[in-house]
């Protein structure tokens, strides 16, 4: 799982399956990038996952179809006017190959309406829906929606799955999470140690589900102090943990 730095702060990933060099690329907001990549790997690109069809997540893809022949180009059913090159439509449970892995499609609408997550050999791509420390705008989807998919969707693998997101946003996220809950040691630390590898020029990709349940706002809505930390900054705030998620999108969003 090889991360790939595109644009500003995105991220696309190649997936290299190592028994038959066959290789897949997540989120190719670059073309350039994603075919360097191939080039120093030596492996041979099959295909193209798309988690949504934002611009700066499948800009690549034309070029890449141009340069490939026969490049598969997935995306949820629902995008398959929304992105160029577009060939198989995926929905929730889908099960797809590339050489010998084995790729589980995970539909999480909220970020937007087609967004989903591949899930390989215990490795989660997120895209914009799950961050490091955070989780993406409502674009086309509402609080409750989003908040199912991230506790409910996404939250039902194991802890020790390793999240590959969308963008390098973690830095950020947690100076907001540690405004929430100051006293959250484990947010406080984990935010230390981000701090130190940017300043080193170093990325914040891949996280685990453990250490997101433990520090990302956007996963904590159902913990009863965290309830209260949110009631306490606002006592308008209903107890429920999609009030709360409600509540703290909109926080972030003017942070």
């Amino acid at each position: 799982m090889i991360p790939i730095p595109c644009l500003k702060d995105n991220y696309a990933y190649l997936v290299v399956c190592d028994d038959t060099q066959m290789a897949g690329v997540v989120d190719p907001a670059e073309a350039g990038v994603v075919l360097r990549a191939v080039d120093i790997e030596g492996v041979t690109l099959r295909a193209v996952f798309n988690t949504h069809h934002h611009p700066d997540h499948v800009g690549g893809v034309p070029e890449l179809v141009k340069a490939i022949p026969n490049l598969e180009v997935y995306g949820h059913r629902v995008d398959k006017n929304r992105i160029d090159g577009f060939t198989r439509g995926v929905e929730m449970g889908d099960v797809l190959s590339l050489g010998n892995l084995k790729i589980e499609v995970i539909h999480n609408p909220g970020h937007t309406t087609g967004g989903v997550t591949y899930l390989v050999e215990g490795c989660a791509f997120t895209g914009d829906t799950l961050f490091g420390g955070g989780c993406g705008r409502l674009f086309e989807g509402t609080p409750e929606t989003l908040f199912h998919s991230l506790t409910k969707v996404l939250g039902r693998l194991p802890d020790t799955t390793q999240v590959f997101f969308g963008h390098e946003y973690t830095e950020q996220n947690l100076k907001f999470a540690a405004q929430l809950e100051p006293d959250n040691e484990w947010i406080h630390q984990r935010l230390k140690q981000v701090e130190d590898t940017r300043k080193r020029g170093g990325i914040t990709t891949p996280s685990t589900l453990a250490l997101e349940w433990a520090t990302n706002p956007f996963m904590r809505c159902g913990n009863l102090e965290f309830i209260h930390r949110v009631q306490a900054r606002d006592p308008t705030v209903e107890g429920r943990p999609e009030e709360v998620f409600t509540a703290i999108r909109k926080w972030k969003d003017r942070f």
